[in-house]
């Protein structure tokens, strides 16, 4: 078993109290995998949307190919936002949880 620390990502509203949040477990040289969860109750229109746009701007996501998401089943704006973000997503139920294999954009070329 590993000692090392997943990164972990949190969103908070107005007040500062987490609503979203997401750990980040590198498990493959080309692939990473996030749990992304939120609070029940009443969240700001955007979290969810940023929860997934941190995940994806992270510097341990970024360097990768590949995102395996679990989310929590019926979220789909958390769903459509990684479809937005991504190359390609297929999704699947599994249990409680739904499951998202990504394959993550590639980085630009730099000009020069």
């Amino acid at each position: 078993m590993s000692d090392r620390v997943r990164p972990r990502i949190a969103i908070d509203d107005e007040n500062g109290r987490p609503v979203a949040a997401a750990d980040i477990e590198a498990v493959a040289p080309d692939v990473v995998r996030a749990s992304l969860h939120v609070e029940p109750g009443h969240l700001p229109r955007d979290a969810r949307e940023r929860l997934v746009d941190a995940v994806l701007d992270d510097p341990e996501v970024k360097s990768r190919q590949q995102l395996e998401v679990s989310l929590p089943l019926g979220d789909t704006e958390i769903l459509d936002r990684v479809r937005e973000r991504c190359d390609s997503a297929d999704s699947r139920a599994a249990g409680a949880s739904c499951l998202v294999d990504a394959d993550l954009p590639r980085p630009e070329p730099a000009e020069g």
